[in-house]
């Protein structure tokens, strides 16, 4: 469940955020700023506070974003970017307050829905996660991440039947295909249909495995998760 609304840094991009990231971001930006001497652009810096997030260094990804909110206060894009980062780093009353910042400076930007409906579901408060999910995807039918969310979600009400045509459907788009396979996965598995389940755990580790996924937290998370669940069903008697 992790970051929907950023975006995508291409390569270049990340040489220069590489090089930037030999001092402290936040200080050398600030300094940038102040002397007037550098122009760095807002999408340039979302994309570097992606890295670090993406990186695990949280408290630099909140810092670059709280300047970017304080030269724009009505970029809702900018609070819902926050609002992840802080939800990933375990504050979450702050993340849900930046995701409700962000719906009331952008009623139709579908990913703080998605966000927010995450908190919701952390908290174990479901059905109102599926009202999120759901409001979404009214706003954005291609929102591959609210599509998974939203089958997790059915899978935890113990809607079985409705997560798999879930997941059948996101499956549809072409992304996140090995996260998507995992979840389905583990649906089959919980619902009893056990030889499904290992094809689609098994499926998803092979695309997971011909990835780099040595700099993405989230994927390195899901391959471990995996692990986990094969070995469930293959050693049920080993703890």
């Amino acid at each position: 469940m992790d970051y929907h609304s950023f975006l995508a840094s291409g390569s270049q991009q990340n040489q220069r955020c590489n090089s930037l990231s030999k001092k402290t971001l936040y200080t050398q930006i600030t300094e940038a700023k102040s002397n007037k001497k550098l122009n760095i652009e807002d999408t340039y810096l979302r994309s570097c506070a992606l890295k670090l997030a993406q990186q695990g260094n949280y408290i630099e990804a909140i810092a670059l974003l709280s300047q970017l909110i304080d030269s724009h206060p009505d970029n809702a894009v900018n609070y819902n970017n926050r609002g992840l980062i802080y939800f990933q780093s375990g504050d979450s009353q702050k993340a849900l307050y930046d995701y409700n910042t962000a719906m009331q400076l952008n009623p139709k930007l579908a990913s703080a829905y998605n966000n927010r409906a995450n908190y919701y579901a952390a908290g174990g408060e479901l059905v109102a996660a599926l009202a999120d999910y759901d409001q979404a995807l009214d706003l954005n039918p291609r929102h591959v991440r609210a599509w998974i969310n939203r089958g997790i979600t059915l899978r935890d009400l113990g809607q079985y039947a409705e997560a798999i045509d879930n997941f059948e459907t996101v499956l549809l788009f072409g992304q996140l295909q090995g996260h998507i396979w995992a979840e389905r996965g583990r649906t089959y598995h919980l619902w009893g249909d056990w030889n499904c389940a290992i094809a689609d755990y098994y499926r998803s580790l092979t695309h997971l495995t011909a990835l780099d996924t040595s700099q993405d937290i989230s994927a390195y998370r899901l391959r471990l998760q995996l692990e986990s669940w094969l070995n469930e069903l293959l050693n049920p008697y080993i703890n």
